[in-house]
């Protein structure tokens, strides 16, 4: 085993307490973020149909984007799974596959994130452009 490695497995267990840290306190209000968005764009089609958007953009802070480093994809994924609940539990139904992507932004309201959506009928994680890197 060379230093090297050493030095990466270090690298990700600071970084992975970076992400626990931040998800710890975040969460809440970056999840009710994405909960309203979704209730404010909701279409009502019938008493038993209820459309929302399936695409998320998560915009962070540069300091928050960077604390976060390589973990900005599990967080993507852990927003996405708390909105899929969500909607789970509305009875909404998605416009398209669901996905939030996370991106950072040199320009957020409250200089740690802003979140947007839209209906695209075939998004995946990958499919977002970047938005400032």
């Amino acid at each position: 085993m060379s230093n090297l490695t050493g030095w990466e497995q270090a690298l990700e267990r600071v970084g992975g307490r970076l992400f626990e840290r931040w998800f710890r306190k975040e969460p809440v209000e970056l999840v009710a973020a994405l909960r309203r968005e979704c209730d404010r764009h909701a279409v009502v089609c019938s008493e038993s149909r209820v459309v929302v958007p399936n695409a998320y953009d998560v915009e962070l802070a540069e300091h928050v984007h960077a604390e976060l480093g390589g973990h900005r994809s599990r967080v993507g994924q852990v927003l996405t799974d708390k909105l899929a609940q969500y909607g789970a539990h509305r009875g909404y139904e998605w416009a398209g596959p669901l996905a939030v992507h996370v991106t950072m932004s040199r320009d957020v309201p409250n200089d740690r994130y802003r979140v947007s959506s839209r209906a695209m009928a075939h998004v995946s994680a990958v499919g977002f452009p970047s938005v400032g890197g």
